[in-house]
């Protein structure tokens, strides 16, 4: 096998794909935080008649957030489906070829592969853990399926009342985001040899959020009155 086989190049367009929908779910992610968190824009919209809408505007992101941390465990064909992806990396002839790959850029090339089949090995395994850990029969499969279920109901009917907080399920989705970020990066690693950090990415979504609701709860206009 070699690094143009059909199986290989499937796999890195599944990992491409992966790295955008994980790049989307970061967007979302950043710019929900502060109206999930932020007490004092909460209680600056608490009474005003923005209120509402600023419920279905934070809902939607999360919403969009989470659609896209489910895009990555999809299993339809044209999908990135983690659950195929851990199938492919089950197979060390894939991971041979890449290991191979890597290092023909070496002059010792022969001794860079075995160490390149070794370092490889290890984060296909990672990757394949986390994989499992979220598939059927894994500890965590059950998180999954309520995150599908969550993302599939109407949350803006639930979530009328004005909250202070974060939904109740946030611990798990914060877990799970936390582990497709480490997945992500092993697979681009594994991969594509990159070295993916998206803190760069969050930086800048984190900058646009704050600046966005900083002005949202700076704003002091009261609505017409009928006078």
């Amino acid at each position: 096998m070699n690094v143009n086989d059909p199986k290989i190049l499937r796999l890195r367009a599944q990992i491409k794909a992966a790295e955008e929908d994980f790049e989307t779910a970061v967007m979302f992610h950043e710019s929900w935080k502060p109206a999930a968190y932020d007490k004092e824009l909460h209680q600056r919209l608490r009474n005003s008649y923005a209120a509402h809408t600023f419920v279905i505007v934070r809902t939607a992101l999360r919403r969009e957030m989470l659609l896209a941390l489910l895009r990555l465990w999809d299993g339809n064909a044209d999908a990135v489906g983690m659950d195929l992806i851990a199938e492919t990396l089950r197979d060390r002839a894939v991971i041979g070829a890449l290991a191979a790959d890597r290092a023909s850029r070496f002059d010792a090339a022969d001794r860079a592969e075995g160490l390149m089949r070794r370092d490889l090995g290890r984060l296909a395994d990672d990757a394949i853990e986390l994989i499992e850990k979220y598939s059927r029969g894994g500890s965590h499969h059950a998180v999954r399926e309520k995150l599908w279920a969550l993302q599939s109901r109407s949350l803006v009917h639930r979530q009328i009342a004005m909250a202070t907080a974060a939904d109740a399920a946030d611990d798990e989705i914060e877990s799970f985001y936390q582990d497709n970020l480490a997945l992500v990066r092993l697979l681009l690693s594994l991969v594509r040899a990159v070295a993916y950090n998206p803190e760069d990415a969050a930086k800048i979504y984190r900058l646009n959020a704050a600046s966005f609701w900083g002005e949202v709860r700076g704003e002091r206009r009261k609505p017409p009155t009928n006078e």
